[in-house]
């Protein structure tokens, strides 16, 4: 699957990630939250941000738990915590936040 971003063809695969996360941007995360029916605030910048370092250095986009233990060794027990980060991505943490952040869907995720 494919759609047009900017005069650039981005391919997804089949639910929707990008498959070339060189290709993400700003611009193209907030068009892929807004299919994802999601406006960005600050607090959803922060969490894509996050996972965007993580899997920098890990090479590895995490699964829920293991996202919700980075974020609150990082972010503090206020923002680590499932329903915080359920409020802000209602459909999964992981699965869609890493979507809208570019990664590739997180391992251990149906």
């Amino acid at each position: 699957m494919a759609f047009q971003f900017n005069g650039t063809t981005v391919e997804t695969d089949e639910e929707g990630y990008i498959q070339d996360i060189s290709l993400w941007s700003p611009e193209l995360a907030e068009a892929l939250a807004k299919d994802e029916n999601i406006e960005m605030s600050d607090d959803h910048w922060e969490v894509v941000n996050f996972l965007r370092n993580y899997y920098e250095e890990y090479q590895i986009a995490p699964a829920v738990r293991v996202l919700i233990k980075a974020i609150k060794k990082s972010l503090g027990p206020d923002k680590g915590n499932s329903k915080y980060l359920y409020e802000l991505f209602p459909y999964g943490p992981a699965k869609q936040a890493c979507k809208i952040a570019g990664l590739p869907k997180p391992t251990g995720c149906i």
